[in-house]
C-alpha cells in the first residue's frame, strides 16, 4: 500500500515539475495525469520493491509520460484524447522494466524467488538478468495485445464497420444514434 501511495505522490510532484517548467505553471490536470502515471508505473512492481524505489519510478515516470503526451502524440498526430498510451501503455512499459531495477536487494527489493526449484528461498540473478527477463515480458505483452487488437480490429470492421455514414457524423452521434441531444442550446 505505501508503494502505491508514495509512487503515485512523487509522480506528481514530479509531472507538476516538468510542467512548470515547459508551461510556465502547473495544471490540475497535469497532476491527476501523473498520478495515474505513478499509480501505473508501481503496478506491476509493487510487491517487489521497497518504498524508496516507488519514489524513484515515481519521479521517473512523469517526465517520460509528459514527453509522450506533449511531443511524440503532437510529432504523429495519433488521436489519443484520454493520453492513454502516453500515460498508460509507456508507464506500463517503463514500470516493467524499472522493476527489474528496483527489485534488487541492494536497492530495498524483495528479490526473486525461483520457483523452478524446491528452494523458494530468495535467489537474485543480478539487475541485468531481471530486467532481461522485464524485457522479453514487455515484448511479449505488446506481440500478444497488438496481433490480438489488430485481428479484433479486422473482425470489426467487416461486421458492422469502423465509421458512422458521413451524414450522422454531420448531424451529431446524439441525435443520429440515439434521438436525443446530448447538449441543449
Amino acid at each position: 500500500m505505501i508503494n502505491t501511495f508514495v509512487a503515485a505522490a512523487a509522480a506528481v510532484i514530479s509531472w507538476s515539475i516538468v510542467e512548470t517548467f515547459t508551461r510556465g505553471k502547473a495544471s490540475i490536470l497535469g497532476a491527476v495525469s501523473g498520478a495515474v502515471a505513478g499509480l501505473v508505473v508501481i503496478t506491476p512492481a509493487a510487491g517487489f520493491v521497497g518504498p524508496m524505489g516507488a519514489i524513484v519510478m515515481g519521479l521517473i515516470v512523469s517526465p517520460v509520460c509528459y514527453f509522450f503526451v506533449s511531443t511524440v502524440k503532437n510529432k504523429f498526430g495519433y488521436d489519443d484524447t484520454a493520453d492513454v498510451f502516453g500515460v498508460h501503455c509507456i508507464g506500463g512499459i517503463l514500470g516493467a522494466l524499472l522493476t527489474g531495477v528496483f527489485v534488487n536487494p541492494a536497492l530495498g527489493g524483495a528479490g526473486i524467488v525461483d520457483y523452478s526449484t524446491a528452494d523458494f528461498a530468495a535467489s537474485y540473478a543480478g539487475t541485468a538478468t531481471q530486467v532481461w527477463a522485464q524485457f522479453k515480458g514487455v515484448i511479449v505483452t505488446l506481440l500478444w495485445s497488438g496481433i490480438g487488437s489488430a485481428i479484433l480490429y479486422k473482425i470489426v470492421d467487416v461486421i458492422v464497420g469502423l465509421r458512422v455514414p458521413v451524414e450522422a457524423e454531420r448531424e451529431g452521434l446524439d441525435l443520429s444514434s440515439h434521438g436525443e441531444a446530448a447538449y441543449h442550446s
